[in-house]
């Protein structure tokens, strides 16, 4: 259970900030500044938020699951992390603050990278009787148990060893791992920037391979949304009109990336942007309502969890995700 007067004290400093002509809303991010981060820079420097009256300061994260505490603690109003781990949150936390509003990537990045030259192929099964890289912290790691269960994988045939975010990829490339788990668009490109050719990496899309589960999302802290309900959804907006802009001309959403992160390679983030919208933002369902969820795909994401994850209390869908602060028919990307 959560500290509740902690949490109290934060949101009274939100609500309070809320009241000024100008709100400052802190956005915590699940990984660095690169290529995906960029439509949330061009909502600043387009002044999409400051249409909606608000300030908008982004802070970088250290993994799919950071932002998660910092939502649920108040130490950030709002934040974008891997709602399939805030649904675990919230079982192990009955009661968190905390709850998705808009989903960013329809069909998630949850992958394993793998090496050609050391066997590991477009077979799942290949993964057997090699070393795989998994970073505790990583969402795709947290996923893994099903992508496994879904393929019959045999996990004592595989050697999973932990590696932190910084040594994932150049593991890989130095092939002290045969693969790696992480988002799709992040440790390929990595990995391939480090010096593995591109025809010797494979990518294994996990939700090409059965996990039929969501990606990540802008969640918020309940309590600052239920006070500031217009600031939720004028932010929401601001996110959307930024989305598709780096969708129309990804190339110059990055200008506004490098402005915050001018040591990254701009060609390398415009390219991972581009892999990230065409694989996992710009879907079927997307263009038919931005932000929205399929009430049926989520209950069937619901009980995909449950084949490797012990509900301690009723899972309950609607304490997962809202659609209260987006618009009925979700957002146009076009």
């Amino acid at each position: 259970m959560f500290h509740r007067t902690i949490i109290a004290a934060a949101i009274a400093g939100f609500a309070a900030t809320a009241a000024q002509a100008q709100t400052s809303v802190p956005f915590a991010l699940d990984w660095k500044f690169e290529g995906p981060a960029a439509p949330y820079f061009v909502a600043i420097d387009k002044g999409y938020f400051a249409d909606k009256d608000l300030t908008v300061e982004i802070s970088e994260g250290a993994g799919s699951l950071d932002a998660i505490p910092k939502v649920a603690t108040g130490a950030f109003p709002v934040g974008f992390t891997d709602i399939n781990s805030v649904i675990k949150f919230l079982d192990q936390n009955p009661g968190a603050p905390i709850t998705g509003v808009m989903m960013i990537y329809d069909k998630p990045p949850f992958a394993v990278i793998g090496r050609k030259s050391l066997g590991i192929t477009d077979d799942p099964k290949s993964l057997e009787g090699k070393i795989l890289g998994a970073p505790p912290p990583d969402g795709a790691w947290a996923q893994f148990p099903i992508f496994a269960a879904e393929n019959e994988l045999d996990m004592a045939a595989i050697t999973v060893e932990p590696v932190g975010f910084p040594t994932r990829e150049p593991m890989l490339a130095e092939g002290a791992v045969a693969s790696i788990t992480g988002f799709s668009f992040t440790s390929y490109l990595n990995a391939a920037r480090l010096g593995v050719p591109e025809d010797d990496l494979v990518t294994l899309l996990m939700s090409d391979y059965g996990v039929d589960l969501y990606g990540n999302a802008i969640i918020v802290n309940t309590e600052f949304a239920a006070e500031n309900p217009e600031v939720v959804k004028g932010f929401l907006e601001a996110v959307a009109m930024g989305w598709k802009d780096a969708i129309a001309d990804p190339a110059a959403a990055v200008e506004s990336l490098m402005e915050r992160n001018p040591a990254a390679d701009a060609e390398l983030e415009t390219r991972r942007l581009q892999l990230s919208i065409d694989a996992n933002v710009k879907t079927e369902a997307a263009m038919a309502g931005f932000g929205l969820i399929d009430e049926d795909r989520m209950a069937s994401a619901i009980e995909q969890i449950k084949l490797t994850y012990e509900f301690t209390n009723e899972p309950d869908a609607t304490l997962y995700f809202t659609e209260d602060y987006l618009p009925e028919s979700g957002f146009p990307l076009e």
